[in-house]
């Protein structure tokens, strides 16, 4: 199965599992029995990312079979750092856009379930290309009241204080961030402090935030400054060690690294440090949360860390946006409401000719898999929300079952596994235009928009390439990537986002039509 496809088909299929109206849904525990069932269908395997955590090509093979499986993801880091790009007048560079994060720093307005586990919700439309629909798959999770109870966190804040974390945006933002923390967090919880430059040192030791904690940390806060090399593999070790040997039974146990993710000393070879990362999530639980910081930005090996370590990555660039992280994302990184989640999509031969997963190249897993509860999904807390997005081409004058989602996650707390599943009907994905329909959720345009918007950077196409007037060399756009189906231009898409800013709810659309516009100007 081809990696970019079918882990973007999963996605997509699970969500239109929970949500289309055309079909049932049925919520059960599953027996320890089911443990290595046959998986969904997907695409066909193609070529794998030239370099660590660059993102596949988009361009489609015949698939092989019509199962797709991913572990599910709520990363916004790429999103954001595009962001930053583009306000500094220049596009990212495509193996940094990740499709499904652009789309999951949008709000999707899903139902949530009442308790722990997933709702399962699902839309579509017909998209400008003929034959193509757009399919919105959206898994939703439980809010949490920030006053109710919960279990005491265990933090290791992981942070980067080497020479180029002085830069403006970087360690002052990080500093800024930690104290926001100290008045969020609890007086049950703790919190350690590992500074890495050079080597890696412990500056807090585990210290319960209670009992004048909290002002022990703020100290510990203020005094930090930048210094020189980054030892990142250094700094991983020395927080994964305090985790460890504090780990707190019954409490939530988590690494929070903040960096540029820029290493040049000691071990900066990736597949070491995830090695690392990998056992100590396995053998102790301990997950790990990535906050990234810098103009320039190691946002692959950021990306892969927090794969490997079964948890998530932001991106800040303003105070603003570290105060968002840490008052509102990283209670979710505190509680869970899913271990190992993840997604399989199964769509009907008779229904559908082709699919494509728009994103998720990196959180494909086998088919085979998907049942296999020793096998990495994606934990998920409070109030997050998943949307994957899959091109569908049906069969012409395709009926009845298009595709039927499942996902299936472990309880947070006795790891029993439970699963949800919904079917979808052809006539779902195919009786409404994706722009003009009047019964199409402005959710789902907003959601096209901002992966039609992530496609245009990831090949290239729509910027000042030509140079003609200035003289300058024209943009490479990627050849091997093939354009999502049924694409309108920047600006016709920077029309939309102005349109569904105008919405309840939708204000940040606004923030998406500026970076559309910044986009057609930069290089």
């Amino acid at each position: 199965m081809r990696r970019g496809w079918a882990a973007g088909a999963a996605m997509v299929a699970a969500a239109m599992l929970a949500g289309c109206t055309g079909g049932g849904s049925h919520s059960t525990e599953t027996a320890d029995s089911a443990k290595g069932a046959p998986g969904a269908p997907g695409h066909a395997e193609g070529g794998a990312p030239t370099a660590p955590g660059e993102v596949a090509p988009s361009k489609p093979s015949a698939p092989r079979d019509f199962r797709s499986t991913f572990a599910l993801d709520v990363d916004t880091a790429s999103y954001s750092y595009a962001q930053r790009t583009l306000r500094d007048g220049a596009r990212p560079a495509p193996r940094t856009v990740r499709t499904e994060e652009f789309v999951n720093s949008f709000p999707q307005g899903y139902r949530r379930p009442n308790g722990d586990g997933f709702s399962v919700s699902a839309d579509g439309a017909r998209t400008g290309a003929e034959g193509w629909s757009l399919m919105r798959i959206g898994l939703a999770t439980k809010k949490s009241d920030p006053k109710a109870p919960r279990r005491p966190a265990a933090l290791t804040f992981v942070l980067d204080v080497s020479g180029s974390m002085a830069e403006p945006g970087r360690l002052d933002l990080v500093k800024s961030a930690l104290r926001t923390a100290a008045e969020q967090l609890r007086g049950s919880d703790s919190v350690s402090l590992v500074t890495f430059s050079g080597e890696a040192e412990t500056v807090l030791p585990m210290t319960r935030l209670d009992d004048g904690g909290r002002a022990r940390l703020k100290a510990a806060v203020g005094e930090l400054e930048p210094q020189s090399s980054t030892n990142l593999g250094a700094g991983m070790k020395e927080g994964y060690r305090q985790a460890a040997e504090h780990r707190r039974p019954g409490a939530t146990n988590r690494v929070v690294l903040m960096s540029d993710a820029l290493a040049n000393t000691g071990e900066t070879d990736a597949d070491s440090i995830l090695a690392d990362v990998a056992r100590h999530r396995k053998e102790q639980g301990i997950s790990l949360f990535g906050v990234g910081v810098g103009s320039d930005y190691g946002d692959a090996l950021m990306e892969r860390l927090t794969n490997k370590g079964d948890g998530s990555t932001v991106y800040v660039s303003t105070r603003r946006e570290a105060r968002e992280v840490f008052v509102g994302q990283l209670p979710r990184n505190i509680q869970l409401r899913a271990r190992d989640a993840k997604a399989q999509v199964v769509f009907d031969r008779k229904a559908v000719d082709d699919f494509r997963l728009l994103g998720y190249e990196n959180r494909a897993v086998a088919d085979e898999d998907f049942r296999d509860d020793s096998v990495d999904g994606g934990e998920i807390g409070p109030g997050h929300t998943v949307t994957a997005l899959y091109a569908v081409r049906l069969k012409h004058g395709a009926t009845g079952r298009a595709a039927t989602a499942t996902v299936r996650w472990l309880d947070p707390d006795n790891r029993k596994p439970h699963e949800e599943s919904r079917e979808v009907s052809a006539a779902a994905l195919s009786s409404a235009a994706l722009w003009t329909g009047e019964e199409v959720s402005p959710y789902l345009r907003l959601a096209a928009v901002a992966a039609y918007f992530a496609d245009a950077l990831r090949t290239g196409e729509g910027g000042a390439e030509s140079g003609a007037e200035s003289g300058a060399e024209p943009r490479p756009a990627r050849a091997e990537a093939e354009p999502v189906p049924g694409a309108p231009s920047l600006e016709k898409l920077r029309v939309q986002a102005d349109r569904l800013a105008e919405e309840p709810g939708l204000r940040s659309a606004a923030g998406l039509a500026k970076n559309i516009s910044r986009a057609r100007s930069a290089r």
